[in-house]
């Protein structure tokens, strides 16, 4: 059974964030005597390793370039968001928000009504240069790890109600996604003796599919992983 490709099942809900990259806020007459915004900019950069980490170690984590294909041919309702809450300043349902994968990553694109307040105070933060980042949340619906287990490749997200978001500093990658609480699974695995846990992983990988066993930074994948680490 081969733990290291994931089955068609969403994992909890993951964000990840990156420095601003070709982010820019137009101002343009909107005909009607004042000004419409857009936002532009990547929410997400492809094919560019970043390092995470799990209590088992930290391990390199890759987006791979057509992971939102689906997604957004899917028309994923996906909204703006500052800080991935409060209001929705603009979003792909209403048509306000344009969603498109290229050769550099997920680009972003957002009609911003320069009336709101909100709009106006991330305009000012972004003017200051107070926020500089940008983030996403989604889900991972299939994936794929190294024989090793030192470099996961997310082939294929789901972006639906999930959402793009200005940040003042985003999910520190090195904790992004660690949705388990992986205290109590090393605490528990530490009760066993070596023969024990290669016990509990060899009955798992014989009694559940493999959506149940390779799940994302959940209990399944941090068993998996732990067994090949030998612990």
């Amino acid at each position: 059974m081969d733990l290291s490709v994931r089955a068609e099942r969403p994992t909890d809900l993951q964000r990840r964030a990156l420095p601003f990259r070709d982010v820019e806020l137009r101002a343009k007459a909107d005909g009607t005597g004042g000004d419409a915004l857009t936002f532009s900019g990547y929410a997400c950069i492809t094919e560019v390793g970043y390092e995470m980490e799990d209590w088992l170690g930290s391990f390199t984590e890759v987006v791979r370039q057509g992971a939102f294909t689906k997604t957004l041919a899917e028309n994923a309702d996906v909204p703006f968001l500052v800080n991935h809450s409060g209001l929705t300043l603009a979003r792909t349902k209403s048509g306000t928000m344009r969603l498109a994968e290229d050769d550099t990553g997920l680009h972003t694109e957002a009609d911003l009504d320069p009336a709101s307040p909100h709009v106006q105070a991330l305009r000012s933060a972004m003017d200051r240069g107070d926020v500089d980042e940008m983030s996403f949340g989604f889900w991972i619906t299939r994936q794929q790890w190294s024989p090793d287990f030192d470099q996961r490749d997310i082939l294929e997200v789901s972006l639906n109600k999930g959402d793009v978001s200005v940040v003042n500093y985003g999910a520190n990658p090195n904790t992004a996604g660690a949705t388990l609480n992986s205290r109590d699974v090393q605490a528990q695995l530490q009760r066993l003796t070596p023969d024990e846990r290669r016990e509990v992983f060899d009955r798992l990988a014989t009694e559940f599919a493999p959506a149940e066993v390779a799940s994302g930074p959940t209990l399944g994948l941090l068993q998996a992983r732990a067994r090949a680490l030998a612990l």
